[in-house]
């Protein structure tokens, strides 16, 4: 009888312990600090907005969202790793390659996971991070710039279309194993998409093209992040080492 009363007792007071960190008392009491690593998750969800508000009825990540936030993350130490969950339709041109230079130019260990679509100016999101994934049913499509509303039919316009082209072709293959060529020639198929030339692959075909690294889900992007922080802390360690070794 004692024991079963020690053991309400007991059970008690891990309730209340949870309730005071604030854990859901549907999955239980998860120990705080039980993970390898203190990683930041951040989402890239619906249409990456840029300079002009959308819809109220649409889902947007806002770019003045997520540049302060990528600032935080890499000056913040307890930060060791990041991980960006992409399932984005595109969005603002402009704005998608302001994050994805900011991602691409950070010393914190990033990895990428493209789940249902990384399209349009998703593309150089997802190859922005350090590693990139993808799962096998996710699709990526890979068009050219194209711009709503009025446009004028001047030369300029067009000049001004392809640059901001070769921006991107630039930035991906920098950031990926594909080569311009074979980027530019999927950008302009013909027959895949409705409306427009571009090409749409899947998980296997972006791996296979080299514009993702590796075909895999969220357990293989979070160890393939740990492993990269563990890497990165071997040699700091190291380096830091050397530093004291020198004379003064």
């Amino acid at each position: 009888m004692k024991d079963s009363q020690k053991e309400n007792e007991e059970i008690i007071e891990n309730d209340e312990q949870c309730g005071e960190v604030g854990e859901q008392q549907d999955i239980g009491c998860i120990p705080l600090g039980n993970a390898r690593h203190v990683i930041h998750c951040l989402n890239i969800i619906g249409q990456v907005e840029g300079h002009y508000i959308l819809p109220p009825q649409n889902k947007t990540t806002k770019y003045e969202h997520i540049i302060p936030a990528l600032v935080a993350i890499e000056q913040d130490l307890t930060i060791e790793g990041l991980v960006i969950i992409l399932n984005t339709v595109g969005g603002d041109v402009e704005a998608g390659l302001a994050i994805s230079e900011l991602i691409a130019g950070m010393k914190t260990p990033t990895v990428s996971l493209v789940v249902g679509g990384g399209h349009s100016i998703g593309v150089p999101l997802a190859v922005s991070a350090k590693r990139s994934f993808i799962v096998p049913s996710a699709t990526m499509t890979i068009h050219p710039v194209r711009m709503n509303g009025l446009v004028l039919g001047v030369p300029q316009t067009m000049s001004y279309f392809d640059k901001m082209q070769e921006r991107i072709v630039r930035f991906v293959c920098e950031n990926s194993n594909i080569s311009p060529k074979r980027f530019r020639e999927l950008t302009m198929a013909t027959g895949q998409l409705m409306t427009d030339v571009g090409s749409v692959i899947d998980g296997e075909a972006a791996v296979r093209e080299g514009l993702i690294d590796q075909l895999g889900g969220l357990s293989d992007a979070i160890e393939s992040l740990y492993d990269m922080i563990e890497n990165h802390s071997e040699k700091e360690v190291l380096g830091n080492a050397a530093d004291g070794d020198k004379p003064v």
